[in-house]
């Protein structure tokens, strides 16, 4: 499974996209990640997310909103539900509305509902009920009556506490930030290359800063070292391939960037808390 990466040109009448589409059950076979975020709600069918390095299971609806360079699919089982299974994806960047949308005092809650985003959210209940009357009203909206319902729906999420955040901290990304463009020139080069060799110097270079700066730099807007955010990277790639069934330990191990199975079994205990042979069973089971 491989990570691809897609750019979204808005048309020059939006702020943001939404469209909706039918499903098509079928294993997937890629991660997507995009600089902006996403809203997606998933409807009359069950399967598998995966987002950054989370995996879990999700049927008949699943809400989540992404943000960006977030890794994500959905893989849809065949069920015996009658209705045709079905996605409404949102596409928008923060200050969709304005640079300074975000520091007007009643935005406050949405400092907080972008910042969980960079981890994936996953909304339910009532939450979830609210959200998909809003998205449908949005599929027909035009001008200002469009961006007020977007508005509301980002409003509704950002004031629920019916919420789980999904990926670990290592997939963060910087928001709202002077340095969002440094972090994501960064965090795009690693997601491209982490199956190779990757140097602190080569990756200092690309935002024309020394290692030791660099390292500063990164752990205080990232809350990691740039060594523990390749590692997750690598881990959360080799347990996709594990799930997939189509990889041993050995194959995934190499096939994520490691170069040592004993270093390879120890880093993936650490971050997914059991060692492959148990999560690969704990998962067929």
């Amino acid at each position: 499974m491989e990570y691809i990466y897609e750019n979204f040109n808005f048309p020059p009448n939006q702020s943001f996209t939404i469209r909706t589409e039918p499903i098509e059950l079928k294993r997937y076979t890629h991660m997507k990640c995009h600089l902006n975020f996403e809203i997606a709600l998933i409807e009359n069918c069950e399967g598998k997310r995966f987002i950054g390095d989370h995996i879990g299971d999700f049927k008949d609806a699943d809400l989540v909103l992404m943000g960006g360079y977030l890794p994500h699919c959905w893989q849809y089982y065949e069920t015996a539900n009658v209705q045709q299974p079905n996605v409404v994806v949102v596409h928008f960047f923060p200050d969709f509305l304005g640079k300074d949308l975000l520091e007007k005092p009643e935005a406050r809650h949405l400092k907080d509902l972008f910042h969980n985003a960079s981890k994936g959210v996953r909304f339910t209940g009532s939450t979830m009920t609210t959200a998909k009357a809003l998205l449908l009203e949005m599929l027909s909206a035009r001008g200002l009556h469009r961006a007020s319902l977007m508005l509301r729906l980002l409003d509704v999420l950002a004031e629920s506490n019916e919420y789980t955040i999904l990926a670990t901290p290592g997939f963060n990304i910087v928001d709202n930030s002077a340095d969002a463009d440094k972090i994501n020139l960064i965090y795009d080069y690693i997601f491209k290359n982490f199956k190779g060799t990757i140097s602190l110097a080569q990756v200092a270079n690309l935002v024309h800063m020394n290692p030791a700066a660099f390292c500063r730099f990164f752990k205080m807007k990232t809350n990691r070292t740039l060594l523990d955010f390749v590692k997750e990277v690598r881990i959360g790639f080799a347990a996709k391939l594990l799930i997939e069934g189509t990889y041993n330990i050995t194959e995934a191990c190499y096939a994520s960037g490691h170069n040592n199975l004993s270093n390879f079994n120890k880093h993936f205990k650490e971050i997914k808390g059991q060692s492959p042979r148990t999560f690969m069973k704990q998962y067929a089971e």
